[in-house]
């Protein structure tokens, strides 16, 4: 079941006595934990299901207090855990917009019909995104702006992405 939720923040300590944490959120929307009523804490190989009764924000991190935590001790045995959730849990996106994990593992062709590889990491520049994409038997590396000059098409049920290259992008 793990395998099939998102994650979308890290505990990274705890927060007072009481048992609140403090999670550092892996999401581009950190107020979506006010709009859900419970999350999945994966520890270790342990996969635990979390009722949230608070939350607050302190700098850029959130602090959770849930249900079944309530005192510093057992708070502290969720350090470092990876709260998740469902898919039909995520916020919806703009159209043309997209998760991350959903464009991990696409096939990248140009619009010539070469075949460059596999996104395998998605890195955050500040103005774009920029995908990682490598060929699986040549092990040659790309690196492609995710800009509209450059992604053409990105289709989720065909599980690709069509790029448009210029001279140097290849190189």
């Amino acid at each position: 079941m793990a395998e099939d939720l998102i994650t979308i923040g890290q505990i990274i300590a705890t927060h007072g006595n009481k048992g609140e944490v403090k999670v550092y959120p892996l999401t581009d929307f950190p107020n979506r934990f006010e709009n859900l009523d419970h999350v999945f804490c994966q520890v270790k190989d342990q996969l635990i299901t979390l009722t949230i009764k608070g939350v607050r924000y302190h700098k850029s991190c959130v602090l959770l207090d849930f249900e079944e935590i309530d005192d510093m001790n057992k708070a502290e045995q969720l350090k470092m855990g990876m709260l998740k959730i469902r898919k039909e849990d995520l916020m919806p996106l703009p159209e043309g917009h997209y998760y991350i994990f959903q464009l991990l593992g696409l096939k990248v062709f140009t619009t010539q019909g070469d075949f460059l590889g596999i996104v395998y990491d998605i890195q955050k520049t500040g103005s774009n995104d920029v995908y990682y994409v490598r060929h699986p038997e040549t092990g040659k590396e790309v690196l492609i702006p995710a800009v509209k000059q450059f992604i053409i098409e990105i289709s989720l049920s065909e599980k690709k992405i069509l790029v448009k290259t210029v001279p140097g992008l290849l190189d």
